[in-house]
């Protein structure tokens, strides 16, 4: 354990723990900043975040500034050698970029400069990306535009989901971060700067973005259905009803007069017309029911033929 290097960490979902768990065993992190306690579900229970309750239980200082731009002076109080952020939520501002003597270092869900922004994971499936990975990189003002340290890669698998992908890329980052980072201490870190011309942009997952749009192609349904798995889960709605869509398959190719339409039923699932075939439903959550098979959902609907021709959006 490194314990001469004093580290504040930042950081706020499931996603950034493995990073944080890192640093506790081989650094001095003296503190942990997230994102403010928010309520959640309908009876608006205030929770903490993940990184929170990790901190809580290693019993490291937690600050939880609502506008960091505005609130740091405790943060620099604590005089960190290094600031390390991973999926922390908010930008931060250059008098804390500019203070640790070795930097602030970022571990983004992506192969920078492709896919800056808060949905890296998500839309890098949704648009039907083959590989992602972990940058480590210096920050910057700008959005995930520092120079880049250092990348590992992995293969998007055709089954991987958003889910399985941030999974993976959690581990990744923490290992990633472990193997670089005495290099970054040492001063023997590389500085290679983002080629600007190569840059693409991952925005927040908005709702219009939950929203199957079947007038796409198969390929481009199926990626955006598992691209939403398991958060915020992509629906239709049917009969005035929403459904959350899990997980689909490809069906056949074939010519249709009108898309979002449910063509046929069967063992694997509710048949959808696209704009180059059928989508598959195969795993579905009718709106105040628990997520189902389609299959199961099939067997408890009295008139199955009455599906056939239904209009979904």
């Amino acid at each position: 354990m490194n314990s001469k290097v004093k580290v504040v960490f930042m950081g706020t979902p499931d996603f950034s723990v493995p990073v944080l768990k890192m640093l506790l065993q081989n650094y001095q992190v003296v503190g942990v900043v997230t994102q403010p306690d928010k309520p959640i579900g309908r009876e608006g229970k205030v929770s903490c975040s993940p990184v929170k309750q990790v901190a809580l239980e290693n019993h490291i200082p937690i600050y939880q500034p609502e506008k960091i731009r505005k609130e740091y002076e405790e943060i620099l109080s604590l005089n960190p050698d290094i600031i390390i952020t991973c999926a922390y939520g908010q930008i931060i501002p250059k008098a804390i970029l500019d203070f640790p003597k070795y930097g602030c270092i970022n571990v983004h869900a992506s192969l920078l400069p492709k896919h800056r922004g808060g949905a890296p994971i998500h839309r890098a499936i949704m648009e039907g990306d083959t590989k992602t990975g972990i940058t480590i990189m210096y920050m910057a003002v700008g959005m995930d535009d520092g120079d880049i340290i250092y990348q590992e890669e992995i293969p998007i698998l055709e089954e991987d989901t958003a889910e399985t992908l941030f999974d993976k890329l959690s581990v990744l980052g923490a290992e990633t971060l472990q193997k670089i980072l005495p290099e970054i201490l040492s001063g023997k870190a590389p500085r290679i700067p983002q080629v600007e011309e190569d840059a693409s942009f991952s925005y927040n997952i908005s709702k219009e973005d939950e929203k199957i749009d079947f007038t796409k192609t198969r390929r481009e349904v199926y990626n955006q259905i598992r691209g939403l798995n398991s958060f915020p889960v992509a629906y239709t709605i049917v009969e005035d009803k929403r459904w959350k869509v899990w997980a689909s398959k490809i069906g056949v190719e074939k010519k249709f007069s009108s898309c979002g339409e449910i063509t046929g039923i069967g063992k694997e699932g509710i048949m959808v017309s696209c704009q180059d075939g059928e989508i598959i439903l195969t795993s579905i959550q009718p709106e105040g029911k628990r997520r189902m098979d389609a299959s199961a959902y099939l067997n408890g609907y009295p008139k199955q033929e009455e599906l056939i021709g239904k209009k979904l959006g």
